[in-house]
């Protein structure tokens, strides 16, 4: 997979556009035969115009949300113009709405963006875990493209790719997102010279409340049998895509605390996460694994959803 076609937003009235910064090097690095299609984004609104328009018609209230678009689109020009390359297209794209969530998911519905790249921030560069605005968390829950969240980390770093898998069963649901995940992970890696590629995948933690009620419970058999289920799906996965066995860690534990851990000892420079629920009742959240994985990580991420959901 090349992300031959990227959106990506910009931070209004900030110098440095980090997103931009990794999308670009994304592009360029990448080498795909075809130029790449860059979008840039904006979301803009203004409560106060609105109430003061409560009396104009139709008309003026387009003109005046036109005008403002306008201006914003030449506002972006200026930032277009450091980034010149002949093997990429630019374009821009702002838009009038309140809530820039629903502004991206609809222009990835319309115009099929294979990436979404966007900023985000941490409480404490360098020390705390990623920090989402409420419009990331919606970003996340309801956008159907993959989407990185860049920090304005040192991207040379150490190269280090994590992707989290479910190896849990053979399920082929599971088996096939496995692929997925795997697949663009190591897009990236490829493309971006980055060959250190690791996977990792929790297992359920012993029966603890089982042992303390029933001490004659022995449940040695069955984490040994749990592991090694874990462990031979693994091996399956790492020979399909010919990832070292060193590179694979499979850790007993919850996934929202083995993920990011595994992330932190590995100096991981992006975690690969699945979610879930694209449509409907099931796009009012990510899971609750999902979202304790994301809001412990110190590093940048992407995410994807299932192709079929």
């Amino acid at each position: 997979m090349l992300f031959n076609k990227m959106l990506v937003v910009l931070e209004p009235n900030k110098t440095k556009q980090y997103a931009l910064d990794r999308a670009v090097a994304l592009a360029r690095e990448q080498k795909n035969p075809q130029p790449v299609e860059i979008t840039v984004f904006m979301s803009v609104y203004d409560i106060a115009y609105e109430m003061s328009e409560l009396l104009s018609s139709e008309e003026d209230k387009r003109k005046m949300r036109d005008s403002i678009i306008a201006k914003r689109s030449e506002e972006i020009q200026p930032i277009l113009a450091q980034y010149h390359d002949p093997d990429i297209q630019f374009k821009t794209l702002v838009v009038w709405n309140s809530n820039e969530a629903d502004a991206i998911t609809e222009a990835v519905d319309k115009e099929h963006f294979k990436l979404v790249v966007k900023y985000t921030v941490a409480k404490d560069e360098g020390l705390s875990a990623l920090l989402f605005t409420p419009q990331d968390w919606q970003l996340l829950r309801k956008c159907p493209a993959p989407i990185m969240m860049v920090r304005n980390t040192n991207w040379q770093h150490k190269r280090r790719i994590l992707i989290a898998v479910n190896v849990g069963d053979d399920d082929a649901t599971h088996v096939t997102f496995n692929d997925e995940l795997v697949q663009l992970g190591m897009t990236i890696a490829n493309n971006l010279e980055r060959g250190n590629v690791h996977l990792v995948s929790a297992y359920p933690p012993s029966a603890i409340n089982v042992t303390i009620d029933m001490p004659e419970f022995q449940n040695k058999a069955t984490e040994k049998s749990e592991r090694q289920s874990h462990e031979e799906n693994m091996k399956v996965l790492c020979e399909k895509f010919g990832i070292a066995s060193d590179h694979a860690h499979v850790i007993e534990g919850f996934p929202e605390e083995v993920i990011p851990e595994v992330a932190k000892q590995i100096e991981a420079e992006m975690v690969v996460l699945g979610t879930v629920g694209r449509r409907g009742l099931a796009a009012a959240f990510l899971g609750n694994t999902a979202e304790h994985v994301i809001s412990r990580l110190h590093c940048n991420l992407l995410t994807i959803k299932p192709s079929i959901d």
